[in-house]
């Protein structure tokens, strides 16, 4: 089929034909795919971690030089162009001579502070929550010494119940459960722990996706992110490298927004923290049995399979009609595809009209619509 053109002020033919059912979705794109905002930001002291508040417009760092903890506010949620100090802190000197890592529960009444020296995690309440300035030291520990000696990375699972904790020693993730939300006095390890040595022999720091179906590593052995999948939600036994990672400098710190679609990075060199951005990737499944043409608008780019084609003996095709930005894309006649089972990628922010044909062989082909609003 040969492209063409439509002038301004003119719509492009319409195929006739029952309108199909679709469905889409969207799933996060590998670590491969963040790109980084161009963002960062000083934080105080000698930074080793940095926490968020749920909403993004708190920030909190781990000091090593000073063994504190600081605040800082954004004024736009998750936009470290927004960040500045506080000029509020609170020292965990007393109990922590080797901070590592931190993290909040997610009203903000908890603090939790990691000390890489004796491998052990502090509980702090905060009667304000979210402010720093109201702190206090909860008398309240757990050791994680009998599983490795070098702690160096700790993250909480969002409703209090489970807590994870990265050795450095080992390579190795340890899981641990909380018979009390919140409460490290009723923590214990679950004898369940995962293996980071194929891909890191140095771990530094862990992020898991709020949904616990996805885990980070990073460390200063391989200067790299690597990505794992859990088939079982916050279950560290059921984790699988994705085989997929981000290499850059060595890495001493992975925090991630709540909608899991800000990564920020912070050095070993204890500043600044970096801003990156996750990709997002759109899917779009066509149902063949109810229709023969399709229409829908991507979010962005887009995967598109087809289910249920014709019966036996009918052969499947489609034209594309482009009725967007006026952009064309460049596809082949010589490319077969079959619509039953291949999936493509589409541009984002076009408009395609998908026709379902009988004929003797598969094949698609190509409209290109230009100079339309």
């Amino acid at each position: 089929m040969e492209a063409f053109k439509i002038k301004n002020g003119l719509s492009a033919k319409r195929y006739l034909g029952s309108t199909g059912a679709d469905g889409s979705g969207s799933f996060l794109g590998g670590i491969n795919e963040a790109t980084y905002d161009s963002i960062e930001f000083n934080l105080q002291d000698y930074a080793y971690a940095a926490s968020f508040k749920p909403d993004g417009l708190k920030m909190y760092s781990l000091g090593n030089t000073n063994d504190s903890v600081y605040q800082y506010s954004l004024s736009t949620a998750w936009d470290l162009s927004t960040a500045s100090y506080d000029s509020v802190s609170f020292s965990v000197a007393s109990q922590v001579g080797t901070p590592a890592d931190l993290a909040f529960n997610d009203s903000g009444t908890k603090m939790y502070v990691l000390n890489a020296g004796d491998s052990s995690v502090y509980q702090y309440t905060l009667s304000t929550a979210f402010d720093l300035s109201t702190a206090s030291y909860d008398s309240v520990s757990f050791s994680a010494a009998s599983q490795d000696s070098e702690i160096h990375a700790m993250v909480l699972k969002v409703d209090g119940t489970k807590f994870y904790l990265l050795g450095r020693g080992n390579d190795t993730i340890y899981q641990y459960s909380l018979s009390t939300a919140y409460d490290l006095s009723t923590a214990s390890y679950d004898s369940v722990s995962f293996s980071v040595a194929s891909q890191e022999s140095s771990p530094m720091s862990m992020e898991f996706t709020n949904t616990g179906s996805t885990l980070f590593i990073a460390g200063i052995g391989n200067d790299t992110i690597f990505q794992y999948s859990l088939s079982t939600a916050w279950d560290v036994s059921t984790a699988s490298y994705d085989n997929v990672s981000l290499g850059t400098v060595g890495w001493r710190d992975l925090t991630l927004s709540s909608d899991d679609l800000k990564l920020y990075i912070l050095s070993t060199g204890g500043n600044p923290l970096r801003q990156y951005s996750l990709a997002v990737n759109y899917t779009q499944a066509l149902d063949l049995s109810t229709g023969t043409t399709f229409s829908f608008t991507p979010s962005g780019a887009t995967t598109v399979s087809f289910t249920n084609p014709p019966a036996s003996g009918n052969a499947i095709g489609f034209s594309v009609e482009i009725n967007g930005d006026g952009s064309a894309i460049t596809w082949p006649s010589s490319v077969k595809w079959d619509l039953a089972t291949a999936p493509v990628a589409l541009a984002s922010k076009e408009l395609y009209t998908f026709v379902t044909t009988d004929g003797g062989t598969t094949y698609y082909g190509k409209k290109a619509a230009e100079g339309l609003a």
